[in-house]
């Protein structure tokens, strides 16, 4: 993991500002989605990528009865007699 030297204050509100420098590295937008979870004393920030339940892949997500899938298992499941 590489050390950026940026420190950032939590406000009154627990909010942290993600420097605009890291935003466009991770070409994360107004309104995207981030993914907060922790590895050991660590708290990671993710841009959020939904994922196929089936093959755990990110390309062509739609999203059904409150499921990701992409197309391409869509069309295998659709497939199936």
């Amino acid at each position: 993991m590489k050390s950026t030297g940026i420190v950032r204050e939590i406000d009154s509100l627990g909010r942290i500002v993600l420097p605009k420098s890291i935003r466009n590295i991770f070409d994360m937008k107004p309104k995207d989605s981030v993914e907060i979870y922790t590895e050991g004393s660590m708290v990671i920030l993710k841009k959020y990528a939904p994922f196929c339940v089936f093959c755990e892949g990110s390309d062509d997500i739609v999203y059904y009865k409150g499921k990701n899938v992409c197309k391409k298992c869509v069309q295998e499941l659709t497939s199936i007699e």
